[in-house]
């Protein structure tokens, strides 16, 4: 696919910025005691066999696949199976222990809902903490399709109103101020959202609380609480809007890419900004690290009004018990973990739509794989 790459600015940017402290789960989740080197080829090298199964986020499913394909290439006799239903439905299976390891585009909760603490579920689950490991990063594209509007500028305030139904057709005077000299046409503005649990729809409607909150008042969640017509995943979003005249979504870059979409420039406060791999490298530099020891959760700062940076954008977590159940599969699972976290694989990913990992922060996530037991 013919996509704009964006990894090498925003690594340099996120590499510069997050000072992260160093920082598998079917009914035998985890990943085997290892030695203590973190190198990739003798990670891949060992290639044991047998079969990985994992579910999540689809916001990482062309960079996952990329990843699986050249594992298998290199080790024969491993099957690595992904399932992207979203990622709401990886955590689910992982705590149900359905799978050996689930991505997700949020880290899992440390602060109750609906009675429940996500870390505290999988710690129990797996009987040791369990660690979100940043594997993929990518910027989340406000994309349309509307015949002759080749650009479009918005602000956190229009697009939460646009997203929550108040502003409903394309020449609103909302819009039409922030788009001075734009012919903007009298239709229906018609709004798609992922109808399953998704870490896009939270880091979404986290980043419209955060830079609107007089505009978008529900909390922040993987499921959708504002307006519009569902469709599942990312593809969903992306293909609905592809065939509907007015439409608008909310998807990563990469599925804006593959649908031809047009792609709004945000305006966070310091002027429009359009998506490209410098802007997307200054909003990451506004993140935090907000984990302990092996967890590299990270904060991002979806308010940012650094002039350039573009503001909507996830990470991709990959959620593991830091203590297997069963030697076979944690030994299969810190395999490929350590291929999709080496430097060889995460380049790869550039050509696709995906921000590698700058070195630094590679270097943590191949020692908290390193460290699984």
């Amino acid at each position: 696919m013919k996509i704009q790459r964006l990894g090498q600015v925003a690594s340099v940017a996120l590499m510069g910025s997050i000072a992260l402290t160093a920082c598998g789960s079917d009914n035998n989740t985890g990943t085997a005691a290892g030695d203590s080197s973190s190198s990739s080829s003798s990670a891949a090298s060992d290639c044991p066999t047998g079969t990985l199964d994992a579910e999540g986020s689809s916001a990482q499913k062309n960079a996952i696949d990329e990843a699986i394909a050249s594992f298998q290439e290199k080790c024969a006799g491993t099957t690595v199976n992904y399932n992207p239903t979203g990622s709401g439905a990886g955590i689910k299976q992982f705590l149900a222990g359905q799978v050996d390891f689930a991505g997700s585009d949020s880290a899992l909760k440390t602060t109750p809902k609906d009675g429940k603490v996500e870390a505290d579920e999988a710690a129990k689950y797996c009987g040791s903490p369990a660690w979100n490991l940043p594997m993929v990063t990518g910027p989340i594209a406000i994309s349309y399709n509307v015949k002759g509007l080749d650009t479009l500028v918005l602000t956190p305030e229009v697009a939460a109103n646009i997203f929550d139904g108040k502003i409903t057709t394309w020449n609103d005077k909302a819009i039409a101020a922030v788009n001075p000299g734009v012919t903007l046409p009298a239709e229906p503005i018609k709004v798609f959202f992922r109808s399953d649990e998704s870490g896009t729809t939270e880091n979404f409607t986290k980043y419209l609380a955060a830079a609107a909150p007089k505009a978008w008042t529900a909390e922040p969640g993987k499921s959708w609480t504002g307006k519009g017509e569902g469709k599942e995943k990312s593809a969903g979003v992306a293909s609905a809007v592809k065939a509907t005249e007015g439409g608008i979504t909310y998807a990563e870059w990469s599925y804006a890419k593959d649908n031809d979409l047009s792609i709004a420039q945000v305006d966070n406060g310091s002027g429009p900004v359009q998506l490209s791999g410098e802007a997307v490298g200054k909003a990451v530099a506004a993140a935090k690290p907000d984990g302990e020891g092996n967890d590299l959760r990270l904060k991002l700062d979806y308010a940012t009004k650094e002039p350039g940076a573009y503001p909507i954008l996830l990470v991709t977590y990959e959620i593991v018990c830091s203590k297997g159940k069963d030697a076979g599969k944690a030994a299969l699972t810190k395999a490929f973990l350590t291929h999709f976290a080496s430097a060889e694989t995460q380049k790869s990913l550039e050509d696709i739509g995906y921000a590698p990992l700058p070195a630094e922060v590679q270097t943590k996530v191949e020692t908290a794989i390193a460290a699984l037991s």
